[in-house]
């Protein structure tokens, strides 16, 4: 079977998937991570069906059990990033003749996340509720957590509840985990000086909303 063959195999799986799971009259619609999500464990489950037939049919013999078992693996995968779950996903594959387990998808992602230097989603989270001012003088485990954590906003991050906060924050560091694993290189930013009075009277205008909103960025305030 050639590449192109099972391009188009996996985009019917993930279609007839989708169509097979649509949202229910009466309840909101997903929000687009959450579809983002879904379709990844669609994709993956589509892998598997190719390259496990035989193994897929006999652990997924109805739709019903294989809706329950993808909504289990959904939730167990979502602290991943999608394109993390599907390097998982892949890497299961070439190592193993055998259908993976969940967790065995899970060792997987966390060693694709290991080996790019980024913590598990919720870690990264812990990490940035708990980084003191300045911030960006802290030792971060991954230039992402420290992005997310500002893309977040500190004081949003500082004053409300984790039901709150973790959502905003794990959609910001799920955006920086595809870049980096696509190879895109990330800075923490050198904390601002905070300039001696003599020396902010000479600074320009600019250099001053500069080194503002640095500093504002470090304190969370």
């Amino acid at each position: 079977m050639t590449d192109k063959t099972l391009v188009e195999r996996v985009a019917r799986e993930i279609q007839a998937s989708q169509k097979t799971s649509e949202t229910p009259a009466g309840q909101s619609k997903p929000s687009a991570p959450a579809e983002a999500m879904a379709a990844t464990i669609n994709q993956v489950f589509a892998l598997f069906r190719l390259n496990y037939h035989n193994q897929y049919y006999a652990a997924y013999p109805d739709d019903t059990q294989l809706k329950q078992v993808k909504k289990l693996w959904l939730d167990a995968l979502s602290d991943f990033d999608p394109e993390l779950i599907l390097r998982g996903a892949k890497s299961a594959l070439e190592k193993s003749e055998y259908l993976p387990t969940l967790n065995r998808m899970l060792d997987a992602c966390r060693a694709q996340a290991a080996d790019a230097g980024l913590p598990p989603a919720h870690d990264a989270f812990v990490e940035a509720c708990s980084a003191r001012t300045p911030r960006s003088a802290q030792a971060w485990s991954h230039p992402a957590v420290y992005l997310a954590g500002r893309d977040t906003d500190w004081f949003f991050l500082s004053n409300n509840p984790e039901s709150v906060t973790w959502p905003v924050f794990r959609d910001h560091y799920a955006g920086y985990v595809g870049r980096a694993l696509r190879g895109e290189q990330f800075e923490v930013p050198r904390p601002a000086a905070i300039p001696a009075e003599a020396s902010a009277e000479r600074m320009s205008k600019e250099a001053k909303l500069s080194a503002l909103k640095q500093l504002r960025e470090d304190t969370g305030l």
